[in-house]
């Protein structure tokens, strides 16, 4: 969530850039997906929105995304390279409003928004994504950019540091030297803040709604009586808020009995009645410590990708025609999205730390020789992966993680590289700081609004292998390849530079469920509360 105030902060632009879906049991739990979600959704006060990568990953969150979302907030969603196409007539047309021109309603600003997603290529076939730089060519973006708005807003599902944000800058500078631009950013999972120059600056806010992004504008030009605007020099200051009351009470003067609304009020109990419905509170055991994606080290007793590797997949990845056969199980580490905490581990939980719905492919008999080089290739980059597709995926399929990490990381220069952050930790009565982000960006380190202290940060691996059922003494002679099918794209490549001559009919279906499904049946199993 990210908020933009003028001078006396009395007028609000909240924006929300994309990734509403998957990663709760809110909307992973439901049949259909997003059941309630929608509708709870649709009850905020949102003035500019946009797409992420994560409502076009499937053609029916797609479908939901131009028949619920944009209906819901119609005024106020914008798609300023995302295309829908008509399943029945083949029809392709904007998903929504190009861009928005509107007047805030204090102090009468002249705003005029644009809604970007970055050159996503991972979209369902209902859909469309115009690369950047082909939108900035377009007839209706140069007429746009040729207005004399107060602010240009530019929202996005886009980091900061990625070269679309950059083309769209130089695009308008081109034609509009003075107009002040405030850029909101987001797919990076950082909090992050850039002066692009003195009239344009851009924020992200972190990543799960974990911050609340505050930019303040001040200085704005100030109109006259005839119409015209009288140049000023704003100047920008931006404030990362923890997302939780406390913090809320502490900003808005308020407490527990008055901050509450009774529309709040409601939607809190929409909340709670889609949780119940869901059974999203349902234990299936509990943990016996944190595993963390990035606050330990890989591999190591602490590493979530280490339990995967040592224990669940070893457990879990079975087909009983085929169980008498050695194989090497392969998993993204984006296939994990959150760390796993001590104590109760829910069916809301299995959710957070991996909501996808990837299934289990293989390839049989696969020489050993062939297979053993597998995940050294997709862990070291390379050739492999830009003969295949963007790296990016592989990992979390959006974050681009913070700099400098502990050991052993290659740098894209497409990718958010920021100073330390980590998820937050609550402990209550601690005599000093408690572990969570602490931010150093362009502007400076006084960002966060909450001092929190720093915590070491570790990149994790492309992908984890597990090795199962192996002969004691020895190599098998082969072994099943078997791997969520979400990475055929790069396993298929892989083979065939390791010296195997494999392709995507050699591809068969390995066992049901999910790494979600069978995460939740191994910790029912193994972790008794």
């Amino acid at each position: 969530m990210r908020k933009l105030s003028d001078d006396k902060g009395s007028d609000l632009l909240v924006i929300d850039t994309g990734d509403r879906v998957e990663g709760n049991g809110l909307y992973d739990a439901s049949t259909p997906k997003g059941l309630y979600q929608y509708d709870i959704f649709a009850e905020q006060d949102v003035d500019v929105l946009c797409t992420g990568n994560h409502e076009l990953y499937k053609a029916y969150s797609a479908l939901r995304e131009h028949n619920t979302t944009t209906i819901n907030f119609k005024d106020n969603y914008v798609a300023s390279n995302l295309d829908y196409i008509n399943p029945e007539t083949g029809d392709q047309s904007p998903m929504a409003q190009r861009y928005r021109r509107f007047t805030t309603k204090n102090q009468e600003f002249d705003i005029v928004a644009m809604g970007f997603l970055f050159d996503f290529t991972g979209n369902a076939n209902n859909t469309v994504v115009q690369p950047v730089e082909e939108t900035i060519k377009t007839s209706w973006f140069q007429d746009v950019i040729k207005e004399k708005p107060d602010v240009f807003v530019i929202i996005g599902h886009v980091g900061l540091r990625m070269e679309e944000f950059e083309i769209i800058f130089k695009a308008i500078r081109k034609e509009n030297w003075h107009t002040p631009i405030a850029f909101f950013g987001g797919h990076a999972h950082v909090r992050d803040a850039v002066s692009y120059d003195s009239k344009a600056f851009a924020m992200a806010s972190g990543r799960y709604l974990e911050t609340i992004g505050w930019m303040s504008i001040d200085g704005l030009p100030k109109k006259t009586k005839e119409g015209a605007s009288i140049e000023s020099s704003p100047t920008f200051t931006r404030k990362y808020i923890d997302n939780n009351l406390y913090g809320m009470y502490h900003h808005t003067g308020l407490n527990a009995t008055t901050f509450p609304t009774e529309h709040g009020k409601n939607v809190s109990k929409m909340i709670d009645d889609a949780r119940q419905a869901l059974d999203l509170d349902h234990k299936f055991g509990c943990a016996p410590q944190n595993y963390w994606m990035a606050r330990a080290k890989y591999p190591g007793k602490d590493s979530i990708y280490s339990l995967l590797e040592d224990q669940v997949l070893p457990d879990v990845i079975v087909n009983e025609e085929r169980k008498d056969k050695s194989r090497v199980a392969i998993v993204n580490s984006g296939g994990i999205r959150f760390d796993i905490f001590k104590g109760p581990f829910t069916k809301d939980s299995t959710f957070i730390v991996s909501p996808f719905t990837s299934g289990f492919k293989y390839i049989p008999d696969v020489p050993f020789s062939v297979a053993k080089r597998l995940e050294k290739l997709l862990n070291s980059g390379g050739r492999i992966l830009e003969s295949s597709m963007d790296n990016r995926f592989l990992t979390i399929p959006e974050a681009m993680f913070p700099y400098p990490l502990k050991p052993h990381v290659e740098e894209d220069p497409r990718l958010e590289l920021r100073s330390i952050q980590e998820p937050l930790e609550y402990a209550a009565e601690q005599p000093e700081p408690i572990g969570g982000y602490t931010t150093v960006d362009d502007i400076g380190d006084d960002g966060d609004d909450t001092v929190h202290k720093k915590l070491d940060f570790y990149a994790p691996p492309n992908v984890i292998q597990a090795e199962i059922d192996f002969p004691k003494d020895g190599a098998p002679a082969n072994v099943d390849v078997v791997f969520i099918d979400f990475i055929q794209p790069w396993i298929i490549p892989g083979l065939k530079f390791s010296g195997g001559d494999y392709n995507n009919e050699d591809v068969q279906d390995y066992m049901e469920g999910t790494v979600t499904s069978k995460l939740a049946e191994w910790i029912s199993e193994n972790w008794a509360c």
